[in-house]
């Protein structure tokens, strides 16, 4: 069985269990210390990503998000220092939506 469906089934059964009106105080913190794991996780994430889209707003002179239009509009080519960036900011954009859904728990 893939591990992700292993994991959605793990999910499925805590999750039928407190339907049916099982708490335990073990599960609760349980799930409340992954939850805070993940969202630590995901800020170092940030921070580390974030310092790689300052060093190239330094070096370029612009911010990231408007950098990220213009090159997904064509309008800057294509050279490698601009397809990382990109990535990067992708990969920021992610770990920001992240972020988004684990702060709002809690």
């Amino acid at each position: 069985m893939p591990a992700q469906s292993r994991f959605l089934d793990q999910l499925q059964v805590l999750n039928t269990l407190y339907q049916r009106g099982y708490h335990s105080n073990l599960m609760e913190r349980s799930l409340a210390k992954i939850i805070e794991l993940e969202r630590s996780h995901a800020l170092q994430q940030a921070s580390d990503l974030q310092a790689k889209l300052q060093a190239y707003e330094t070096q370029y002179h612009i911010p990231s998000d408007t950098f990220y239009q213009q090159f997904n509009a064509g309008g800057l080519g294509d050279s490698m220092d601009f397809v990382e960036w990109s990535a990067f900011y992708d990969m920021w954009q992610s770990v920001q939506m992240r972020l988004g859904v684990l702060q709002s728990i809690g």
